[in-house]
């Protein structure tokens, strides 16, 4: 098969790329052709058809007002990347174009081209992009549906990103693409969790969906049913990711539990401050990171946003670590309540300190979670079953008239 794989970054640059990357890296094992597109960075990794790729933009890009005026006009719709997709379309002649995050840089005007060619599309939802224009469903740090039936104007009406030109810019773009039709080209979307497929079918119909989780390399980890009686959070410092309520659990423990924190965001410099029983360890990553999760008694997700299909959480299974997790959006789906770890209510501290004090005081109990967490991701989300169901979903699509 000859596939497109489009993408905004061409560099490791968060969760989406991990995605990208390992699909793109079992494709070519499997002996398939690739066609690249993308957008320009020096952070890129190689590729034959960087030439094609869009010249790098931002939402903070610098210039004066009619230079601006022209980018916010980009992001909505690229003349650039529909002009440089087709000459790609039309030089390579791709079979599938399987897109990933092609918002504002790429933009989801390259999908009427690529139907105008008779390409096949297959779309991953990386976020919630396709029912809140500012991906997150968060406004103030709270949960929120308000553009829920296409009221995509609330994003600027709302001030979601507490800046009224990048608002007006979030709702123009989706209102935009909702009156043009640009995801009706879209022949079937990919969704990592059934949460986030449920909540895409008030946009898209329900057919035209299908969950296909994320997946990790199993023989890359080795677990590790011994721990070194820790609690440990890696990810992002910020609020949506629940970090203060976990710190909060931990200070209300009556017990010697050690806390391990490991990331950067921006609550970092006050966390450290105004919490300095617990181990901030900063950024972490590759081997040292490894070591943290494999040596841990557990690992804490306790997010306050609509979680997707989360890595820590599979990360942590992988190294057969009992997981404590926010019953909020994909986590669930995720972790068996009481079998492989334990869900509790999304920033009730005192439900959380319970769950951790209980995991903490059983080694046995550890070690029985751990383990059936193993077994469950090897069931459910090894990386050789989701690439094998990727080129089913690619065949699929070949046939189908």
């Amino acid at each position: 098969m000859k596939i497109l794989l489009a993408n905004k970054f061409f560099h490791l640059n968060g969760g989406s790329e991990t995605v990208f990357f390992q699909e793109r890296d079992f494709l070519l094992e499997q002996g398939h052709d690739l066609v690249d597109f993308s957008m320009m960075d020096e952070r890129n990794l190689p590729s034959p058809y960087a030439d094609f790729f869009v010249p790098n933009t931002s939402y903070n890009s610098g210039g004066g007002i009619a230079q601006r005026l022209q980018q916010a006009i980009s992001f909505v719709h690229s003349s650039v990347a529909v002009r440089r997709i087709e000459e790609l379309i039309l030089q390579e002649k791709p079979q599938i174009a399987h897109l990933h995050n092609i918002y504002h840089q790429l933009t989801p005007s390259i999908i009427p081209v690529l139907k105008k060619h008779g390409v096949k599309v297959v779309m991953t939802l990386h976020d919630y992009k396709l029912v809140c224009p500012s991906y997150l469903a968060l406004k103030d740090d709270v949960i929120c549906n308000a553009c829920a039936g296409g009221k995509f104007w609330n994003a600027f009406t709302m001030n979601c990103q507490d800046s009224r030109m990048r608002g007006l810019l979030l709702s123009a773009e989706a209102m935009f693409h909702k009156w043009r039709g640009s995801y009706n080209g879209v022949d079937l979307f990919l969704a990592p969790s059934r949460f986030l497929a449920d909540l895409t079918e008030q946009r898209i119909p329900q057919e035209k969906i299908k969950v296909l989780r994320n997946g990790i390399d199993i023989d890359a980890y080795q677990p590790n049913y011994q721990d070194q009686g820790y609690a440990l959070y890696f990810g992002r410092l910020s609020k949506e990711k629940g970090v203060k309520p976990l710190l909060r659990a931990h200070q209300g423990l009556k017990t010697n539990l050690p806390l391990k924190i490991v990331g950067t965001g921006p609550l970092a410099e006050e966390l450290v401050l105004e919490y300095p029983d617990v181990e901030f360890l900063g950024y972490q990553s590759g081997q040292a990171l490894n070591d943290l999760v494999a040596n841990s008694a557990f690992v804490v997700v306790p997010s306050e946003w609509y979680e997707n299909c989360s890595m820590a959480v599979l990360e942590g299974m992988a190294f057969g670590k009992p997981i404590i997790g926010s019953r909020i959006g994909g986590i669930p789906e995720q972790i068996e309540d009481g079998k492989t770890g334990f869900l509790f209510e999304m920033g009730n501290t005192t439900e959380l300190a319970a769950k951790m004090k209980l995991m903490a005081g059983n080694a046995e109990l550890r070690d029985q979670m751990g383990r059936a967490a193993r077994r469950k991701l090897e069931q459910e989300y090894s990386l050789a079953e989701h690439n094998r169901q990727l080129l089913e979903i690619y065949s699929g699509l070949l046939t189908r008239a």
